[in-house]
């Protein structure tokens, strides 16, 4: 039985990064990073028209972690408050994605009085955790003993990976934390090397892999690098899975830095240029709507419904018609108009207690990257 890789004790920071032979990647994933917050740049509201894309790469970088909720079941529980018949192992999936997107917002608004530092990681952490499973796993807290990987139920020794030590995970952290604020040549590089050392040191009981990659977006924000806090990487790591985790096993393995940035950079080339195009879908599909909703309403509250429509793709009739912005007879109006136009389909009939459901198909399999709904 092979011994598990233990994490790389006093090489941290690299020193052997072969900037030579990841400058191809560099400059081709600053570029795509580049002409995505051009587009970014240009929409309005984009925390409202990209929340589509803010919950995909929530339900991604979790099912990475082994949950199995789909975006669709997230905003109709979301919708609903909850799936009647969603079972127990389901629901507590949907909770583990609504709680990342939560966290996320918290980081996001922490980082207007904080930079990218412990303290954040730690409060992030607390709301991440807060209430689903692993909320008994100190949330917010350093682990005090020691963790390691492997397959569910596995002793250390069957493991894949040890991370460092609790004894020394504080002053891990520390180094950690002060590679993010030093003056390295890319800024790219550096994030790289910032996901795979927190991922490495794992210092929480439960979260890490979900926390170490909010910080991909974060970092990006505090730097400068976007203009919003907006970047989706999930996607590329979890069709990628096996290869993400053996990059990230190779730095300790064998000291493999440069492997792990030229994946990393090539994740980031790919999703910038995979969320530019769905960032520039969304826009347009906002354009068109914004031109065709107050014609078809004929009412100064069409851009209101344009607005919500985008903002819960997924929704119940009685969340519309009860907005305090439209009294009810012109929003069920509305909504009978956007229904009969075929802008949003109603999936569920209305039936004792249950409310119509319905979904705006057409943002939402933008956001899947094909016809899902």
């Amino acid at each position: 039985m092979n011994k598990p890789v233990e994490y790389h004790y006093g090489k941290f920071p690299p020193e052997n990064i072969n900037w030579e032979g990841l400058v191809p990647f560099i400059g081709r994933a600053n570029a795509a990073l580049a002409r995505y917050d051009g587009t970014l740049s240009a929409i309005p509201n984009a925390n409202v028209l990209l929340s589509p894309l803010s919950t995909q790469e929530a339900v991604l970088s979790s099912k990475i972690e082994g949950t199995q909720a789909t975006m669709g079941e997230v905003l109709e529980y979301e919708a609903e408050e909850g799936l009647k018949d969603a079972k127990p192992e389901r629901a507590a999936d949907i909770q583990e994605v609504l709680n990342y997107r939560r966290a996320m917002w918290q980081a996001i608004n922490l980082l207007e009085t904080l930079p990218l530092c412990q303290r954040l990681i730690k409060e992030t952490h607390c709301k991440l955790m807060e209430g689903v499973r692993g909320y008994n796993k100190c949330p917010g807290e350093y682990r005090n003993i020691q963790n390691w990987i492997g397959p569910p139920g596995c002793t250390m020794e069957e493991a894949r990976f040890v991370p460092i030590s609790a004894d020394r995970l504080n002053q891990g952290m520390d180094v950690w934390e002060k590679y993010i604020h030093k003056e390295i040549l890319d800024p790219l590089v550096q994030l790289a090397v910032v996901h795979a050392e927190f991922e490495a040191l794992h210092p929480f009981l439960d979260g890490n892999g979900r926390l170490g990659r909010m910080c991909v977006p974060l970092f990006m924000f505090r730097r400068g690098l976007i203009q919003s806090p907006m970047f989706y990487i999930s996607a590329y790591f979890e069709a990628h899975r096996d290869e993400y985790y053996d990059r990230l096993l190779a730095i300790s393995q064998n000291d493999d830095w440069n492997g792990w940035c030229a994946f990393f950079l090539k994740a980031v080339e790919k999703q910038a240029k995979n969320n530019q195009k769905k960032a520039k879908d969304i826009l347009d599909l906002y354009e068109q709507k914004k031109n065709q909703i107050p014609k078809l309403t004929k009412s100064q509250f069409g851009i209101h419904a344009l607005d919500f429509i985008f903002k819960f793709p997924i929704f119940v009739g009685p969340s519309f018609t009860n907005t305090q912005r439209i009294s009810l007879p012109t929003a069920k109006r509305i909504l009978n108009l956007l229904k009969s136009s075929g802008i949003i389909k109603q999936v569920r009939e209305p039936s004792g207690r249950s409310p119509a459901l319905y979904t705006f198909t057409e943002l939402l399999n933008i956001a899947e990257g094909s016809d899902v709904f």
